[in-house]
């Protein structure tokens, strides 16, 4: 098999770009090592940008979250029993986000990529990336009960942070920066209407506390445990008493459902440098990962992918290797502010084990500063809504 741009993973970032090429009249190969089912029912983020919202749409990907997408305007912060709402688009000239699951923008770009794109092929298990450092960098793959290759000009890791496409990148080339938190994020979906219209981000001596949502009759929660937690160790009237401990007010109340699924996801930030080498490029987790605090994982990929089919256009279309070149530089400048982002917002509103009495009124005046200084605010509400491609 041969083609211009080999795509390793079909989530939303491969997904994306093989719909952005094919929209620029680049030919794409996708390699996804799951079956279909698996990744339409990933569940994964569900804040999408203002920028991944306007990608969405220019890319005819837009039409079912337009009718089905709950765009939000804002988040509330809670500390202290007390509530204060941030305003997105009066701090940010009508930036807003919208709540669209991961599972269903795949949807949505696997039925386009099916009708109109080029080759989806699922259980294709992506083996290795060979000569990237050359002209004709290829993929061998799995698919079939049988070994293949596909030739490319160029290879797109969208594989995730185990895939194997960084890892055809030198060691000795490589920096890595990454942090790991002594804590996690229980969460549970729930068959209950959200208990408030937009997403509460709650800061308690207990420990941090999330209330989001997958649809009008669909509740996504989440508790800050300790790392390592069990998510089964936890029963269901023990998961709602501690969110309501956490969610407090004098004014409102949350509603309890049935909870249909619980997970534990890690907390950690993980950068790699470069994020291309030759005709290799990284893009999403497999360069890079974000608590899921900022609400960043999914936008920071869909930034990836944009810069790179901005990138390979400008090539077909000028003889340019400019943009390509700049790649990596051009991404991880979008990368750190979102690690840095994703990070003031986990250590403002988690509490650490070890936390002393100082570090939580630092949290609380942290809190306050937001609460009182439209600059502070503003600052929060930029950062939420995403920051500009490159």
């Amino acid at each position: 098999m041969r083609t211009t741009v080999g795509i390793i993973g079909a989530g939303p970032a491969g997904l994306l770009l093989a719909r952005l090429l094919h929209r620029a009249g680049i030919d794409s190969v996708v390699l996804e090592s799951r079956d279909r089912s698996y990744v339409e029912q990933r569940q994964r983020a569900g804040i999408l940008e203002q920028g991944t919202v306007d990608v969405l749409r220019a890319a005819g990907a837009g039409e079912r979250m337009e009718r089905e997408g709950l765009r939000h305007d804002g988040i509330e912060l809670r500390y202290d029993r007390k509530r204060h709402r941030v305003d997105f688009p009066a701090l940010t000239g009508g930036r807003s986000v919208m709540v669209y699951a991961q599972t269903e923008v795949c949807k949505d770009l696997i039925a386009l990529q099916l009708k109109e794109g080029g080759p989806l092929l699922f259980e294709a298990e992506a083996l290795a990336v060979e000569g990237a450092d050359g002209d004709s960098p290829s993929i061998r793959f799995r698919h079939e009960g049988r070994e293949d290759v596909l030739e490319c000009a160029y290879v797109v890791g969208c594989d995730g942070f185990w895939g194997v496409a960084r890892k055809a990148i030198p060691e000795e080339l490589t920096r890595v920066f990454e942090r790991t938190y002594p804590f996690g994020w229980l969460g549970i979906l729930a068959d209950v209407p959200p208990s408030h219209d937009e997403l509460v981000y709650a800061r308690h001596d207990r420990g941090f506390a999330l209330l989001s949502m997958r649809s009008p009759s669909v509740s996504r929660l989440y508790l800050q445990v300790p790392e390592g937690t069990d998510a089964q160790s936890w029963g269901d009237e023990e998961i709602w008493d501690e969110l309501e401990r956490r969610f407090e007010t004098d004014d409102w109340r949350l509603q309890r459902g049935p909870i249909t699924q619980k997970s534990v996801t890690p907390m950690r930030s993980y950068v790699h440098e470069p994020m291309r080498h030759g005709r290799l490029f990284l893009a999403g987790d497999a360069a890079h990962i974000v608590p899921p605090t900022g609400a960043k994982g999914l936008n920071l990929a869909v930034g990836d992918v944009v810069t790179f089919a901005r990138a390979l256009t400008h090539e077909k279309e000028t003889g340019s290797t400019e943009l390509l070149d700049a790649y990596s530089e051009t991404c991880l400048a979008r990368v750190w502010q979102a690690e840095r982002f994703s990070y003031d917002m986990t250590t403002l509103l988690h509490r650490a084990p070890d936390a002393t009495p100082f570090e939580d009124r630092l949290q609380v005046a942290r809190l306050e500063r937001i609460a009182s200084s439209e600059a502070a605010e503003t600052d929060l509400a930029e950062g939420y809504t995403g920051f500009p491609f490159g």
